[in-house]
């Protein structure tokens, strides 16, 4: 049935394509008219004309009736409807100039007939030259009166062109004869009655009128009637303009004697039709179409009167062939789609049996199939059921066996707490000893801070176990949650400020006595709350708000952390309170912290909340009931303060952390300087402690902040952790081995990632050596001492021969390169004595400091030492090898005078260029 729907539709496609001419576009051309008088009516029957010839053309006529407002809101529509031309005729100039101007803005071109506006922004005009008409009627007025008499002139509407360029021309036309006087001009609307009162006006004037001149043929026949009621004035001449044809048109009353003369003002009807559709099929067109005119009198009205009744029965008579043609037409296309109507469904029949019967045809085939599928899906039902029963007893023996490790874990987590609480105990004892000093201290507050770690993480794991296997105790107290919650946050306060965190604590005021687990929430907000000072950095915001709300009338308190830090992205947020999700940004976490914490409040009845925007921070919130269904209750403790224990732990070792983390060796002390890129703060400390004895220490926490140090001071040696957030230990190996100013450095990598593939992209990227955690200190020392001793050994060699020589496999090809653009540079410039350090660091892109730096660890020489060796060198060859004297030689090699040049000689050789020369040229 779908191929039949297909067929059907696509046949009744055909018909409808075939019955339209979709090979033409049709326009729409909007007619704006400022009045219905008979001279418009006349341009309209033009156009419609015109367009009947165009089956491509509809028009939309509108006429305002002599209102600017009228006239302006048609144009307006006419614009809302899209059309694809206007043809406008203004009422008055000025008033209509913006609403063109706004047509013309929206992309639609403009035809003016006869009348202009105010500015140029039109696309053509068609229409009389109305002031060459008014010079022309002048002149013939002036012949009529033989250049003497008294004129009464009736003007258009005041403000329209046509009355002003009239006017204008006529004026003009008359002006070289002094006896002929306008003795009355006033403004008659073009309308007949308007006109008649104007000339009852003249009359009353008692001045004799020879001759009217009317801007229209309306206004001349009202100029007519108004002298026809009057018998005591001599009848004067009157001169019309427009000459339409018909019964009541100006060539008639020139024959009935209403008007003497009128001139021929063309419509232009089927000249802006004609100039429309050049337009539209973008062929050329004139902008400025201007219709001459010509006078109608006694002598020409008969014969012009036969010729337009000629044209207009023509015209007539084309009409009545447009509607038969029409018609005809119409019934063409009615036949031809009945005609492919039938064909289609002939079609449609045929195709009908086709298909019944290719059915019949393929019934017992695709029978047969369906069985054959039937069998087939059956057997592979079967395979399904068995799978799901191997997938089923799979699933349960990973569960069994997750479970198994979990309870190993366990195990092993109760056997840890043992030990643990023995180290704790001594530990205690050891960090309160006053005769303790402040190094001890340090170490001893991080093996504290660390057995702290490790027996939260432990009793985390051991919580989580009880909740999963549903053994966990809640132990209810009646308390204040706000005097608890706000305990917490003053032990995180100090830590925030020395970090430059700002730390806030909103709460509500309201009494927030309800019962909750003390240990459990401390938990819960020591997760929260570490990881908020974990995750944000320097210069960043804590905000821990206390709030209450009611939910299905039951009241419920909520506790928010909201924090600046890094963020979580949004592929991660559904995951992180799963047990054992990392993050890829965790720093050192173990994955169970939030798991554990979404546990602990599920078990108050509550439930968590979380939002966060990568890079903008993150916002936890949960909300706990205040009172607790099916509780053991016990007694209110009088205080709560052993909860801050573990916060103030965490606190203090990280106070002694910031107390050091600003602190930078001093570079000048004559030891080597050994940059430690680290961002776990604690291995950076002890691994700082094990060399700042014999070494300047320099610390970056990540690899960015290590590239920018070693720029700065060019250590001797870099120690450098590989996984560290922003950059890590292997991009930092290769920027610095691909750096001009750092490629000299060598690199030990200090890490966890001991597998021999992880060496291998370490030894890549360039690293020196490649150090597994957890270390041998001593063997960490020999490392350090063997890499900085062959860096010293290549030193010496070149301190004595000024080139690499043999050892040359020990330096890398970028500092062989730098070494020889140096040397090149400075043998370049030899004979300059004003060549220093500031050029050679300019032409080879380092700055002053950088290049001292390059070239002292280097060659253990300064840069100006090494130019002077150079020079000397240079010398030495000369004074071998060529017959100059020692002066000449001397300025050759950019000394400044030979004494000097004496000096220096005498201090590197051992003796003098004098004593030199002797040996190396024997006296002839």
């Amino acid at each position: 049935m779908q191929i039949v729907r297909k067929i059907i539709f696509l046949l009744l496609v055909i018909t409808l394509f075939s019955c339209n001419d979709t090979g033409k576009k049709h326009y729409v051309i909007g007619v704006s008219q400022c009045s219905d008088d008979a001279w418009r009516r006349s341009m309209n029957e033009e156009m419609l004309r015109e367009a009947s010839f165009n089956p491509d053309i509809q028009l939309l006529i509108k006429t305002a009736y002599d209102s600017n407002q009228k006239q302006i809101r048609d144009i307006e529509n006419l614009i809302a409807q899209r059309v694809d031309l206007l043809i406008v005729s203004p009422n008055e100039a000025v008033p209509l100039t913006p609403v063109v101007e706004k047509a013309m803005q929206a992309g639609i071109p403009v035809i003016l007939v006869d009348r202009k506006i105010k500015s140029g922004q039109y696309t053509a005009f068609v229409g009389a030259d109305n002031y060459q008409i008014g010079y022309e009627v002048g002149v013939y007025a002036a012949n009529l009166l033989n250049g003497k008499g008294n004129i009464v002139e009736i003007r258009g509407l005041s403000g329209s062109t046509p009355d002003l360029d009239r006017h204008s021309g006529f004026v003009n036309g008359i002006k070289n004869f002094p006896e002929i006087r306008i003795i009355y001009s006033k403004d008659g609307g073009w309308l007949r009655n308007q006109a008649k009162q104007r000339m009852i006006e003249a009359l009353n004037l008692n001045l004799p009128v020879d001759l009217v001149f009317a801007h229209n043929d309306e206004m001349g026949t009202g100029a007519r009637e108004a002298v026809a009621v009057n018998n005591n004035v001599k009848k004067p001449l009157i001169i019309g303009i427009d000459a339409l044809p018909g019964s009541d048109g100006g060539i008639q009353k020139v024959i009935n004697g209403t008007l003497d003369a009128t001139f021929i003002y063309p419509t232009g009807g089927e000249k802006a039709i004609q100039t429309a559709l050049r337009i539209l099929r973008k062929e050329p067109y004139d902008r400025d179409n201007i219709l001459y005119t010509a006078v109608v009198d006694k002598t020409n009205a008969r014969v012009l009167k036969l010729q337009t009744d000629q044209i207009i029965e023509h015209q007539n008579r084309i009409g009545q062939l447009n509607s038969i043609l029409d018609e005809n037409l119409s019934q063409y296309n009615t036949q031809r789609v009945f005609l492919l109507f039938s064909l289609a469904v002939i079609f449609i029949i045929l195709g009908l049996l086709l298909l019944l019967f290719n059915s019949f045809r393929h019934k017992n085939k695709i029978n047969k199939e369906l069985e054959l599928n039937n069998i087939a899906i059956n057997k592979q039902k079967e395979e399904l059921s068995l799978q799901r029963d191997q997938l089923l007893a799979l699933s349960k023996n990973i569960e069994d066996a997750t479970q198994a490790k979990l309870m190993f874990f366990t195990n092993i987590s109760h056997e840890f707490r043992t030990p643990l609480t023995l180290i704790m105990g001594p530990l205690e004892n050891i960090v309160n000893n006053e005769t303790l000093s402040n190094e001890g201290k340090r170490l001893a507050l991080v093996i504290k801070k660390n057995v702290g770690i490790l027996l939260r993480l432990i009793d985390q794991i051991i919580d989580f176990r009880k909740y999963e296997n549903g053994k966990m105790q809640m132990y209810y107290t009646l308390g204040n949650l706000n005097t608890f919650v706000s305990d917490i946050c003053d032990s995180f306060r100090d830590i925030c400020k020395k970090k430059k965190i700002k730390f806030i604590y909103n709460v509500v005021d309201e009494d927030f006595t309800l019962w909750f687990d003390s240990d459990k929430i401390e938990k819960i907000c020591y997760n929260l709350l570490s990881n908020a000072v974990k995750f944000t950095s320097e210069n960043g915001e804590i905000i821990v708000a206390l709030t209450s709300e009611m939910s299905e009338d039951e009241k419920y308190a909520r506790i928010s952390v909201k924090d600046t830090g890094e963020g979580i992205k949004s592929e991660f947020i559904n995951n992180i309170f799963d047990r054992f999700y990392q993050i890829e940004n965790n720093k050192g976490g173990s994955g169970i912290g939030l798991a554990l914490t979404k546990a602990l409040i599920e078990q108050h009845g509550g439930k968590i909340e979380v939002e966060s925007t990568l890079g903008k921070g993150s916002f936890f919130s949960f909300v706990i009931p205040y009172k607790q269904k099916d509780i053991t209750i016990q007694e209110q403790y009088p205080v709560f303060d052993s909860h801050v224990e573990a916060a103030e732990d965490y606190v203090e070792f990280e106070m002694l952390n910031f107390l050091q983390e600003n602190q930078q060796p001093d570079i000048d002390s004559g030891k080597s300087t050994i940059l430690l890129v680290e961002d776990n703060k604690d291995v950076c400390d002890y691994v700082k402690s094990l060399l700042e004895h014999d070494y300047k220490i320099i610390t970056a926490d990540n690899g960015q902040n290590g590239i920018i140090k070693a720029l700065k001071y060019v250590p001797e040696l870099v120690i450098s952790d590989v996984m560290m957030d922003k950059m890590n230990g292997f991009e930092l190996c290769k920027h610095l081995k691909t750096n001009f100013s750092t490629s000299h450095i060598p690199v030990i990598l200090l890490t966890a990632l001991a597998l021999d593939d992880q060496k291998a992209v370490g030894f890549e990227s360039g690293a020196d050596a490649y150090i597994p955690k957890p270390f041998n200190e001593d063997l960490l020392k020999i490392r350090i001492r063997k890499i900085i001793e062959n860096r010293d050994k290549i030193k010496e060699y070149f301190q004595q021969n000024l080139t690499f020589g043999e050892r040359k496999e020990s330096i890398s090809e970028l500092d062989k390169s730098f070494m020889e653009k140096f040397r090149k540079i400075v043998e370049d410039n030899l004979i300059d004595s004003e060549l220093n350090v500031d050029e050679i660091g300019r032409n080879m892109g380092l700055s002053r400091v950088q290049l001292y730096r390059k070239i002292k660890s280097l060659t253990n020489y300064a840069p100006n030492e090494l130019v002077r060796i150079i020079r000397l060198k240079t010398a030495e060859q000369l004074l071998i090898n060529s017959e100059k004297t020692i002066s000449e030689i001397a300025y050759d090699t950019g000394f400044t005078s030979p004494s000097y040049f004496t000096k220096c000689f005498r201090e590197y050789f051992n003796e003098s260029p004098t004593d030199y020369l002797k040996k190396v040229r024997p006296q002839k």
